[in-house]
């Protein structure tokens, strides 16, 4: 149970945070986006919050820490997700992303191919869906010679 707890108010605190930080972004004075930049993080941060009082309200019966094994697989998506956050303006959004799916998708279990393949058509989709769609401007990168 305090473990719940103790998650739940970390990424409570973490989600009022980042949510703030959201509000502090500025619109282009070259024009604006539907919703604004501040619209997916702050809806990110939302439900951040809602988990966190979720963790916090209704904890589980406290289990034994996990084996070393998956406390390694648990390390290895956060920095996979740091590396992407790193690497996302000079790669640019789709490499970015597929590199991390299909990541992602290859340690849950798919074979290399299936993995790429997914990786690669949803950076395709969401690139579409944000830069189009939601008029969110994403990193193109060094490969097509934009930033």
């Amino acid at each position: 149970m305090k473990n719940d707890r103790g998650l739940g108010l970390a990424g409570l605190i973490l989600a009022v945070a980042y949510g703030w930080q959201a509000q502090q972004l500025q619109v282009a004075s070259a024009g604006s986006g539907a919703i604004g930049p501040g619209a997916f993080p702050t809806l990110l941060a939302i439900g951040l919050a809602i988990s966190s009082l979720y963790f916090m309200i209704r904890p589980d019966v406290d289990q034994p820490w996990p084996a070393l094994k998956v406390f390694v697989q648990i390390l290895s998506v956060f920095v996979a997700l740091v590396v992407f956050v790193i690497t996302l303006e000079s790669v640019g959004f789709i490499v970015a992303a597929g590199a991390v799916i299909a990541f992602l998708a290859w340690r849950m279990g798919a074979s290399l191919k299936p993995a790429a393949l997914v990786g690669g058509g949803a950076a395709v989709g969401m690139f579409v869906l944000f830069n189009y769609g939601l008029e969110l401007s994403l990193p193109a990168g060094a490969l097509w010679g934009m930033s």
